[in-house]
């Protein structure tokens, strides 16, 4: 082969990955400002964890609130994926356990088959796992066209430019939210990734988001898992009074934080902006 069309044929090659490459998904995302009585400041931004193609998610009022921002707080700020992978295993792990399908409850065992089927999984798979750990694992391999490295959380940590990065709670007490759930709602989320209602970041939330529409994530938080009482108390309400707390906390102490969470934390009477308004700020949606 001459030097020219192994050159011609490297160009063609890059030139149909260039091209097969998604486009970029142009965004306005709702961003809040929050204010005290003492004229304390902070912002509250909805993000999206993963998607299937880059988000151009910075805006005007965003980037103001980042340069006005002291420091930055987001739900978990260690990103390394094997740090990650080793606290999962290090939870997820029971011995004894019998293989997933051999402890669901009989009405979901044939849409697990399926499911196991049609992710190229043995059916003797997940033994010595427990339930929520293969949940999660399954809803992460449904959803493998969404890339965390498209995820806005770590883009906006990637922007702090030099400020503190702070976490609400960090991935070992994420992951212990899970791994405390009593059995039985664990089989209830299991149910919900078995149904598909758990892959919150499809392509018409990531499109509601990228609009701003609250009215639509709203929904979202209201179906699906998040209906299910038990599970709604363990993974939403409770998770966002305590992220409330320290939020106010952090703004009473003089800092004027840049909020970043997941854009359902933000939704409906539940959300952040609406609890923070309970304790006495007044919330202002600015984008």
């Amino acid at each position: 082969m001459s030097r020219f069309t192994a050159g011609l044929r490297a160009a063609l090659l890059a030139f149909a990955l260039f091209a097969c490459a998604p486009e970029p998904l142009d965004a306005d995302p709702a961003i809040w400002r929050v204010e005290g009585p003492d004229g304390q400041k902070a912002w509250l931004f909805g993000t999206i964890h993963a998607a299937d193609r880059p988000l151009n998610w910075r805006s005007p009022p965003v980037d103001a609130a980042l340069v006005a921002a002291d420091e930055i707080i987001v739900e978990v700020a260690d990103m390394d994926q094997a740090n990650l992978a080793r606290r999962f295993a290090a939870l997820s792990r029971t011995s004894g356990l019998p293989p997933l399908i051999d402890r669901v409850p009989s009405p979901e065992r044939a849409a697990l088959a399926a499911r196991l089927e049609d992710l190229d999984i043995e059916r003797g798979a997940f033994a010595g796992v427990e339930t929520w750990a293969a949940a999660l694992t399954l809803a992460r391999a449904a959803a493998d066209h969404a890339d965390p490295d498209h995820g806005v959380d770590r883009a906006v940590i990637a922007a702090a430019a030099g400020k503190p990065v702070r976490e609400l709670e960090g991935a070992d007490a994420q992951l212990r939210i899970f791994d405390a759930l009593p059995e039985r709602e664990q089989f209830d989320l299991l149910g919900a990734v078995l149904d598909g209602a758990e892959n919150s970041e499809d392509a018409s939330l990531v499109r509601s988001w990228a609009r701003g529409d609250m009215t639509a994530i709203t929904r979202e938080t209201r179906r699906g898992l998040l209906a299910d009482p038990e599970l709604r108390a363990a993974l939403y309400t409770g998770r966002n009074r305590r992220w409330t707390a320290t939020i106010e906390r952090r703004i009473r102490e003089g800092h004027h934080p840049f909020v970043a969470v997941g854009a359902a934390h933000l939704a409906g009477p539940d959300g952040l902006p609406a609890m923070l308004e309970a304790r006495g700020f007044k919330v202002t949606r600015i984008g």
